[in-house]
């Protein structure tokens, strides 16, 4: 029978910007950086405020990007498990270089120190802002990152082996740039509820599908949407609102979320997958949403941040593969769009300040 650390359990490999910490040592770095730390520190000390406590459960917060952000409470033992599946998926081994360079006030943020902790990794912290990748001339085993900080250190991105990607979609121009790299750039399917990613695809590859971590079973209900058990996380069943097409019971096909779906002349869009279509051929961020139309019942429109190129709805009728109805019938700037605290855009939130 395999014995699993808890919590309490840090590795004696662990190193937190090259000083190793054990689990009572942690509250002195954790006092440090919410008294006396720099912002994205502050953060991390709650965190690791919070993960010595004695109580076996810690209350995290969701993105709110699809709805209202809510509190979820999970058992310690979950992230721990969640660490030891990360590592399993992607070949971490003990003593391995972690890079820290996201906002542990998410999920995302809190797990990569869980990882470091419990793994056993050396991980260097460093502010979310701007090039990630500048602080040092140091090499790194392992990453996770959002789209806009790899765009932000791509030419730096040589000096990370693995590198998780997540947060929010990354275009399909990003995925042409990344093939280029020697770097294994993995695009990650995950959420609060399951404590980061559950799935991912290797993305300089030539799949479009994500394969689960191991010990994950998918389904899908009757709307076609993906249902997730993970007993080493919960003993509920994870019901989620994304259309997923199954290709065996370890891979899916990831397509939009069942709550975005636009009828427009009877034909059901999704907005997911017109904006595949057209990434490779935005710079700006943009989003594909629909407004109510007399004739069509919804007309399919693009929302792009910023001032855009009167050329541009013309060029996106030379788009292969965009069918009559997916084609945006109008284009509409706004000055910025209205997104998470972590960067996510709120999709409905936006389409909700067009002034028509």
């Amino acid at each position: 029978m395999t014995i699993r650390p808890s919590f309490r359990n840090i590795h004696n490999r662990f190193l937190l910007n090259g000083v190793h910490y054990r689990f009572q040592d942690l509250f002195e770095i954790a006092y440090s950086f919410i008294k006396e730390g720099e912002d994205h520190e502050v953060a991390i000390g709650d965190f690791l405020m919070d993960w010595i406590r004695p109580n076996d459960t810690i209350t995290l917060k969701t993105s709110g990007s699809t709805g209202s952000p809510k509190w979820i409470t999970y058992n310690k033992k979950s992230m721990v498990n969640s660490a030891l599946a990360t590592g399993d998926h992607f070949g971490l081994k003990i003593g391995d270089r972690a890079l820290h360079c996201l906002n542990a006030d998410f999920i995302a943020g809190k797990m990569m120190l869980v990882r470091a902790m419990i793994l056993g990794l050396e991980i260097d912290l460093v502010p979310p802002q701007g090039n990630v990748l500048v602080y040092s001339n140091k090499t790194y085993d392992f990453a996770a990152m959002v789209p806009l900080q790899v765009n932000n250190a791509f030419e730096n991105l040589d000096r990370v082996k693995t590198l998780l990607i997540g947060g929010a979609p990354t275009s399909a121009k990003l995925k042409k740039r990344l093939s280029e790299k020697q770097t294994n750039c993995y695009e990650t399917y995950g959420m609060t509820e399951t404590l980061t990613h559950i799935a991912s695809r290797i993305i300089n590859g030539d799949t479009d599908h994500f394969s689960t971590l191991p010990n994950v079973k998918i389904s899908q209900d009757e709307r076609d949407c993906l249902v997730i058990e993970v007993h080493y996380l919960t003993e509920e069943k994870i019901i989620t609102n994304d259309l997923v097409e199954l290709k065996d019971k370890r891979t899916f096909l990831l397509k939009g979320r069942v709550d975005n779906i636009i009828n427009t002349g009877g034909v059901k869009v999704l907005p997911e997958e017109v904006e595949a279509k057209i990434s490779a051929h935005m710079d700006l961020p943009f989003l594909v949403g629909a407004i109510d139309d007399n004739y069509l019942g919804q007309k399919i429109v693009l929302l792009v941040e910023g001032k855009f190129s009167v050329q541009l709805l013309e060029d996106l009728k030379k788009i292969e593969q965009m069918t009559t109805y997916e084609l945006p019938k109008a284009v509409y700037s706004l000055k910025a769009f209205v997104r998470t605290a972590n960067g996510k855009i709120k999709r409905k939130d936006t389409l909700a300040q067009l002034d028509l």
